[in-house]
């Protein structure tokens, strides 16, 4: 692969939200991986390199996230946000009551949530006392970390 197409690539994946990037040419593989602030840079021999699917795919949604962030700063009140990536459940099973839901009051250190995370079930409690006055995240939707979950007044 041409060095300047490889430090292009290596620039996209720094200055964007995309964390992995995979291409496959004929003379090739190139895996490039952010890990912390600076991106890790594989290559393998086309002998070794294994098809991907739309690789370049990837680079398009990284536009698009963002915008959700613009939105967050309209809330006032004490934002709770998810200290972990994985899935977010309002209740401890399927059937089950709501941790929370809007206008309970919730003391500090009770559970208003879980989060779901390699099959591991982590209560995520408020962190002050207060309302719940909006639920910002839908049962069994993905959370990032630091996502606002819920907002406290």
């Amino acid at each position: 692969m041409d060095l300047r197409k490889l430090k292009t690539l290596i620039d996209l994946v720094s200055e964007s939200n995309v964390s992995e990037l995979e291409i496959t040419e004929a003379d090739g593989k190139v895996r490039i991986v952010k890990a912390g602030s600076a991106p890790v840079v594989m290559t393998m021999p086309a002998a070794v390199a294994a098809p991907v699917a739309a690789p370049v795919a990837a680079a398009a949604p990284a536009e698009a996230a963002p915008a959700p962030a613009a939105e967050a700063p309209v809330e006032t009140g004490h934002i709770v946000k998810s200290p972990m990536v994985g899935t977010f459940y309002r209740a401890s099973s399927p059937g089950a009551k709501s941790f929370a839901e809007v206008g309970d009051t919730v003391k500090a250190g009770q559970a208003v949530c879980i989060i779901e995370a390699m099959k591991i079930m982590n209560e995520i409690e408020a962190d002050i006392d207060g309302t719940i006055t909006k639920i910002l995240v839908e049962n069994g939707q993905p959370v990032e970390y630091g996502q606002p979950l819920f907002i406290l007044e």
